[in-house]
């Protein structure tokens, strides 16, 4: 019964997210004939990198009135920065939706600005940013930015939805000892987790210590790779930050309870030549300290990105085609092809949080395995 409802929630997830998918699509469209300059390759290239990136406000739309003044709806965010004067706090919506610095945000002590989503701190005298032949600013430092930006957002929310839903689970646990609610949704995932990750991976012995890691992981990445394909915009999976971020607290959690037999394999391995042993150390030293981890999160980052810059390409369809299918014939393609890569994406997300979590259970496994010695 609880397999048969899992698969019905996959498939209603499916038909929802492809829907959203949908919705985002014509969202896009709208915004793109509304501001009235997604009409050659180099602009929509600029489009798609716009919103493959983070950002400092939460963009809905943007729209041009009858006197070709474009306007912006959006929330603003918080603004934290650390600048040669201090700390410095004020909402995003100061800077007008402007990104190539001409827009100055006059804090009295000091002037910031924004180019290409990058807050920098105009040096003192200056009040006008200069670039030079490359377009690079020539009159401005970096600030360290603690900004609540939009990634940051969606971390938070999808780590309220983790929290009432396995709230809920446990909630259900203490009512009997089958769940209910969500909590028949989630317990064969989490079952999952532990039987065809966890335990053949780091073993019986010791797979329990890491589970919390491993759920977490798990259901955050699925989380946010799902909140990436509805339309309020969330790659968060697709910063670079992020999966940085996830692949050192899995190379930090192996390398602190690997064992010392493990140590004695890595830097001594034994069965194999004398002469052999200190270039092996030197490969699995580099594997653990540093490939390991990078595979890791270049293979979430990479793989995010792609989707997301293919379904946004897909989307474009509408308007490169338009000359040789006309208005309804680009749209019906890229309505077609949209949908399509949409539920293959809904596919990617689950994919990508479970090769995240089996890696990371690999290497814990291999870090904490006690070796046989003859």
């Amino acid at each position: 019964m609880i397999a048969k409802n899992t698969i019905k929630f996959i498939g209603v997830l499916a038909l929802v997210f492809s829907s959203l998918s949908v919705f985002s699509q014509e969202h896009h469209k709208a915004e793109e004939h509304s501001v009235g300059r997604m009409n050659n390759p180099e602009h929509i290239n600029s489009y798609i990198q716009h919103h493959l990136k983070d950002a400092h406000d939460f963009h809905v739309f943007s729209y041009t009135d009858d006197e070709g003044e474009q306007h912006h709806i959006s929330f603003p965010l918080p603004v934290i920065t650390w600048t040669s004067k201090g700390l410095k706090v004020f909402m995003s919506s100061e800077f007008h939706h402007n990104d190539d610095g001409t827009h100055v945000v006059d804090k009295g002590d000091l002037k910031l600005i924004k180019i290409h989503g990058v807050i920098h701190e105009l040096k003192e005298g200056e009040s006008v940013v200069n670039f030079d032949e490359h377009h690079h600013a020539t009159n401005t430092a970096k600030v360290i930015d603690f900004s609540i930006t939009k990634s940051v957002i969606g971390m938070l929310l999808a780590g309220l939805l983790m929290f009432l839903g396995f709230g809920s689970l446990a909630k259900s646990y203490k009512k009997g000892a089958i769940p209910t609610g969500m909590g028949r949704l989630l317990e064969p995932l989490v079952l999952y987790v532990r039987d065809d990750i966890a335990r053949p991976n780091i073993g019986e012995k010791k797979y329990k210590k890491f589970m919390p890691y491993l759920l977490t992981v798990f259901f955050f990445i699925w989380i946010l790779n799902l909140l990436g394909l509805t339309p309020l915009g969330f790659n968060v999976t697709g910063q670079i930050a992020v999966t940085v971020c996830l692949a050192c607290v899995t190379a930090i959690i192996y390398l602190s309870n690997s064992t010392k037999d493990f140590w004695i394999h890595v830097l001594w391995m034994p069965g194999v030549p004398v002469f052999l042993r200190p270039i092996l150390a030197v490969i699995e030293l580099l594997g653990f300290l540093i490939i390991k981890p990078f595979s890791l999160l270049i293979r979430l980052f990479a793989n995010i990105t792609a989707g997301h810059a293919v379904v946004m390409s897909l989307i474009a369809l509408m308007i490169t085609l338009q000359n040789q299918f006309g208005v309804v014939g680009a749209t019906s393609i890229s309505f077609v092809l949209a949908m399509f890569i949409s539920l293959i994406e809904i596919l990617v997300a689950f994919l990508q949080a479970y090769i995240f979590t089996v890696l990371s259970a690999l290497f814990i496994g291999m870090a904490v395995e006690e070796h046989e010695h003859h």
